[in-house]
């Protein structure tokens, strides 16, 4: 058992797999558990998992910088963001980063959007000439960071809307993004909830060119009146994009997000960053200043040293979160001698 940031973590040493898969706090890991034997017990009714939903949209957005009211639930990321691509003109123009994890760039693709590639760091140079720009706060493959400054000022200087994905950032980068057209994150990473539960923050100027693909009775204004019948009754604003939400998900996220949310992240991503720059450093590599590192080592060598990372785009990837210490970028070190 580790404790950090004021929670305990049943967290294996050498742990550095949270891009694929958080470690929950015990607390986190409790409620669901909780849930499941009262779901067990026959002791739920689906209205009590709404405080849950809630309790997690609220923190969601404290953790993006956005208003609670433009937060709406599904998933998955592609899934949220098919309401985004279907919104867009026959023909659109997508600008992206090379090599850009795939739920993000996949809807638009699949919609008929003209999709280019750019270098992370080429990006909002590239931003004139395209009908939307979608790209993750940090890359999933290698954890480089997109210049959400830069891009914000090239794409408000054009015209040209901004979806970003903040999957792999948020939970670790202190995030002010309100401004960015749509805002998109699963919780299963960085957030330390259980797999099945997203959130889609859509700015007012945004909520026209949304369009509710998957419209069902949650998003309705009133959820318990709008199971049955006709006629179409969707909510006014975005939790009209509402996925009917994956219960034992939200159990966790409910207690994950609130927790993250009460933290100082200016600290966490001190301490996560520290981290990773120590083990680049050590390496004589040159620091990044992402939580995310990928390497070129042998997964192999890294598993025989006790160390669980992921493989991405042929090379082997770490990531650093609060519960991780120097005792892990030693193991890395260890393996790699």
């Amino acid at each position: 058992m580790r404790t950090a940031f004021g929670a305990e973590f049943d967290v294996p040493a050498g742990y550095l797999n949270t891009p694929s898969i958080g470690i929950p706090p015990a607390a986190v890991a409790d409620a669901v558990a909780a849930s499941v034997e009262a779901w067990r017990a026959g002791a739920h009714q689906p209205g009590d998992f709404d405080p849950l939903v809630a309790r997690a949209r609220e923190s969601f957005a404290r953790l993006v910088g956005v208003p609670a009211d433009r937060i709406a639930i599904g998933a998955a990321v592609s899934q949220l963001l098919a309401s985004v691509a279907a919104g867009l003109p026959d023909g659109a123009r997508v600008l992206t980063a090379e090599g850009e994890f795939t739920s993000a760039t996949f809807p638009f693709a699949a919609r008929g959007a003209r999709v280019t590639e750019v270098p992370v760091a080429e990006l909002p140079g590239a931003v004139r000439g395209h009908d939307l720009v979608v790209v993750s706060v940090a890359q999933s493959r290698d954890g480089a960071l997109a210049d959400l400054d830069a891009l914000r000022a090239e794409s408000e200087a054009a015209g040209v809307p901004v979806a970003l994905d903040a999957t792999q950032a948020a939970g670790w980068m202190p995030l002010d993004l309100e401004w960015a057209d749509w805002v998109v994150a699963a919780g299963y990473k960085w957030l330390m909830s259980p797999r099945g539960c997203a959130w889609l923050a859509v700015h007012p100027r945004a909520a026209g060119r949304t369009v509710p693909v998957a419209a069902n009775w949650y998003a309705g204004e009133d959820p318990w009146q709008a199971t049955y019948g006709m006629p179409l009754r969707l909510a006014e604003g975005s939790r009209r994009f509402d996925v009917s939400p994956v219960w034992f998900a939200h159990a966790g996220a409910a207690v994950a997000l609130p927790y993250l949310a009460s933290l100082d992240l200016t600290a966490v991503r001190a301490h996560d960053v520290k981290l990773a720059d120590t083990l680049l450093t050590r390496l004589g590599l040159p620091e990044q200043g992402s939580a995310i590192v990928a390497l070129d080592a042998d997964p192999a060598a890294l598993a025989r040293a006790g160390v669980t990372a992921s493989v991405r785009a042929g090379r082997a990837r770490v990531g650093f979160h609060l519960y991780n210490t120097e005792d892990d970028v030693e193991r890395v070190l260890d393996a790699l001698r």
